[in-house]
């Protein structure tokens, strides 16, 4: 595995299409809040930001090439963070919709899902009996959604985007996943090194016990070898313990207020800046330093596409 002996890379995704906007007055909504969320997740460490958009006035997710360029041409004017534009949106989303904003802007960094997957919000509706907009209410209830990535998407995603130079950041919410990407790298459709986000915790992947991380781990250094960079996306509650353990196991973590809403129990993180002030000083009590937007790029075999 390429991270043993090298520093962390922190991803915090600032806003997404998992939660709802009236479920923390901490998500940012509009382009300007993604904006200044994702320019003080970069100011506290983190050298990664994945961008969703939000409709800014009634929250529910959207891709518009349009408000992703808003985002983007303040956050590039105020860092040299990593960019990594979402090309997974929300299962609700045609994959035409979901991968418009990636091949209009020709990020660095893009988001890829490596699989069709049963997709369950709904055991969330126990813990918020209130909404602010209906959408909110029908997308948690919707117990009949299947997060569409075919072979055909995920090869269809890799041309449109890669011919642009743009690289990808392969989100696996299963060991199935794992093998579909290497079956992709067996092929030549991509090229190493791989950076592999194992997502945890959400109802139709793997689970949230350190057993499921374990394994994911496990299959991933099998099937990869030296050639991956390995992160860790805790859903909810397992956000900072299983990015503690992938930081102990010499990986990377991802935080940021799409992954979870908390800081600790029944404790609304104030921002996303907080969470990653808390994985990053997390890191450094493991004796890892904080990989800098400039090493993210070297490790990850990065363009800089800042303007």
């Amino acid at each position: 595995m390429a991270t043993r002996a090298t520093s962390a890379i922190i991803t915090c995704a600032p806003t997404g299409a998992i939660h709802t906007p009236t479920m923390s007055p901490a998500l940012p909504v509009t382009p300007e809040q993604i904006a200044q969320a994702a320019l003080g997740a970069a100011a506290a460490g983190a050298a990664i930001v994945h961008l969703h958009v939000r409709d800014p006035q009634d929250g529910h997710p959207v891709q518009d090439p349009a408000l992703f360029k808003d985002v983007l041409a303040i956050v590039q004017d105020g860092s040299d963070v990593v960019i990594n534009l979402t090309t997974g949106g929300s299962p609700h989303m045609s994959v035409d919709e979901r991968i418009a904003p990636a091949v209009a802007l020709a990020p660095e960094l893009a988001s890829l899902n490596m699989g069709s997957m049963n997709f369950g919000l709904f055991p969330m509706l126990d813990r918020y009996p209130s909404f602010q907009h209906e959408w909110e209410r029908e997308r948690l209830a919707d117990k009949d959604v299947v997060f569409k990535n075919t072979y055909a998407d995920i090869e269809r995603i890799l041309k449109l985007c890669g011919d642009q130079g743009t690289r990808f950041e392969f989100e696996c919410y299963d060991t199935s996943h794992l093998y579909n990407l290497a079956n992709m790298l067996d092929r030549g459709l991509v090229r190493p090194p791989l950076f592999v986000q194992t997502v945890f915790g959400l109802l139709g992947g793997t689970g949230a016990d350190f057993e499921d991380l374990a394994h994911m781990r496990r299959t991933a250094q099998r099937l990869f070898g030296d050639d991956f960079e390995w992160s860790v996306l805790g859903a909810g509650s397992s956000q900072m313990r299983l990015g503690v353990i992938a930081l102990s196991l010499g990986g990377n973590a991802r935080v940021g207020l799409e992954d979870s809403l908390w800081d600790g129990p029944g404790r609304l993180a104030e921002s996303n800046a907080a969470q990653v002030e808390r994985i990053t000083a997390l890191a450094r009590l493991l004796h890892r330093d904080v990989a800098t937007p400039e090493e993210a790029r070297r490790r990850l075999d990065l363009r800089d596409a800042r303007p």
